[in-house]
């Protein structure tokens, strides 16, 4: 089966294409890097041609409100008229645990749009919602900014590792559509502020991390359980204290 995968050199969609491609499907890991640009449509139609499964995990290179806006929204579009064009019959897309819990973010309000441009696409889809990925634990560190303390908000999270995403994104290509979305979490659940202590203090970081229900995540404000799952979720296999060792630190 051909499957295409946009944002197929990144982070997640390298390991999805691996993954793929090890069982013997005919993978195109599509990106600019490899001539293939869904914002601007470059390469679609070649790449996308006799493909049956395109799976779309890729981000924007700007956080910026009105540029990742653009981004889902454009490459969104460009996707939907290429996947029509080309007959696939079943897209599958990355998106974000709590997304439509988070609209006072410019970037989860630009997910919100990428999530209903695929709903009205009309291309059987499935939507695999994630929680925030262990590798993000030191973007949330620098979102805090500098100083001696990092004030994070006192709510739970449940990280999952790149690998547990890139095994169920895999598996959600190979499966039939659901037109729906699920959800994918790590194995462990714990407060934001003790988590990221526990990462500085293993990172040999001496900063000290204080919780205030008011602090912001990445512009939007945060129930207790806005990023963890609500309800039947599939919880990967690596442990945090598992995960460390494999970034060297």
């Amino acid at each position: 089966m051909k499957i295409v995968v946009i944002g197929g050199t990144g982070l997640i969609g390298k390991k999805v294409v691996a993954r793929l491609a090890a069982q013997g499907h005919d993978v195109v890991a599509a990106s600019p890097a490899t001539g293939v640009n869904a914002l601007t449509g470059e390469g679609l139609a070649q790449a996308l041609a006799g493909a049956q499964v395109v799976v779309d995990v890729a981000n924007s290179p700007s956080f910026e409100d009105r540029a990742v806006l653009e981004f889902f929204e454009t490459s969104g579009r460009n996707l939907a008229a290429a996947e029509q064009a080309a007959g696939v019959r079943h897209h599958v897309a990355l998106s974000v645990v709590g997304t439509d819990k988070l609209e006072q973010s410019g970037y989860f309000r630009a997910k919100i749009a990428q999530e209903a441009l695929i709903r009205k696409a009309g291309i059987p889809f499935t939507i695999v919602r994630s929680t925030q990925f262990l590798e993000f634990l030191g973007g949330i560190v620098q979102s805090a900014g500098p100083g001696d303390t990092i004030t994070l908000p006192s709510a739970l999270i449940q990280p999952i590792a790149s690998d547990d995403v890139a095994d169920a994104v895999a598996d959600a290509a190979l499966a039939a559509p659901l037109n729906a979305i699920a959800e994918i979490a790590g194995p462990e659940r714990f407060k934001m502020g003790d988590l990221v202590q526990r990462y500085l203090q293993a990172t040999g970081d001496t900063r000290r991390v204080v919780a205030d229900t008011a602090a912001r995540y990445f512009g939007a404000e945060l129930q207790q359980d806005t990023l963890v799952p609500a309800g039947e979720a599939r919880l990967g296999r690596i442990r945090f204290e598992d995960w460390l060792p494999s970034q060297g630190k």
